[in-house]
């Protein structure tokens, strides 16, 4: 199943997590999930979504304090995870904890641009060894997610980023299902609009899906 607790006002519902299944089948199900999304399988990003995003969640709760900063920072790890992947190494650091030290990356990046932090305790982001079209398109895409009411935001990464179905969304937000695909309709609308005023590509699920 994948209800988690859901917020008093309907939003993307997570619950803070610390454990974590460390079967040997899990183990190897988790195994197979990075090799396939290192290939782009959308699929096996939803597998990991669902098994590691209340971690995740619970993790950068810890540090901004507050529930919706957490899920939206929670949504912008997982977003960065499908071009991220491909640099995970199985070298005797499991994959929670490098998803972990991207979540605390980005995270304290977020931080700091909102106040003042000490840089000893800022990773330094990878972004700058993306191409610079890469980084514009990143930065209108974000700008234009930015700019949707919030339950449009969650619908929109759900579905066109980590790709659950919206009866998925709709059990995650406490939401019916016809409700999830209204959500959906005008959060492309309103995001095809926002990036054709910036000048970015107008095609919305490949924009997610290039620049997420």
């Amino acid at each position: 199943m994948l209800r988690s607790a859901e917020s008093k006002d309907g939003q993307a519902g997570f619950r803070g997590r610390k454990t974590l299944d460390q079967s040997p089948e899990a183990t190897r199900e988790v195994h197979l999930a990075i090799a396939r999304a290192k290939e782009g399988d959308r699929e096996a990003l939803r597998l990991l979504y669902i098994r590691y995003s209340d971690n995740v969640y619970g993790y950068v709760r810890s540090i901004v304090r507050d529930d919706r900063e957490a899920e939206d920072l929670t949504q912008q790890v997982f977003m960065k995870l499908i071009t991220a992947i491909v640099k995970y190494e199985d070298r005797g650091v499991p994959f929670s904890g490098w998803l972990l030290l991207l979540a605390r990356n980005l995270t304290l990046d977020h931080m700091r641009r909102r106040r003042p932090m000490p840089t000893e305790d800022v990773f330094e982001a990878d972004s700058h060894h993306d191409d610079g079209e890469t980084r514009d398109r990143a930065r209108d895409l974000h700008a234009a997610l930015a700019s949707l009411p919030e339950e449009q935001r969650s619908v929109m990464i759900m579905r066109h980023v980590v790709g659950l179905s919206p009866m998925e969304i709709a059990e995650r937000m406490g939401r019916s299902e016809s409700s999830i695909h209204g959500l959906q309709h005008r959060g492309r609308r309103a995001l095809k609009l926002e990036l054709s005023r910036l000048g970015s590509a107008p095609s919305t699920s490949a924009s997610l899906a290039r620049v997420a």
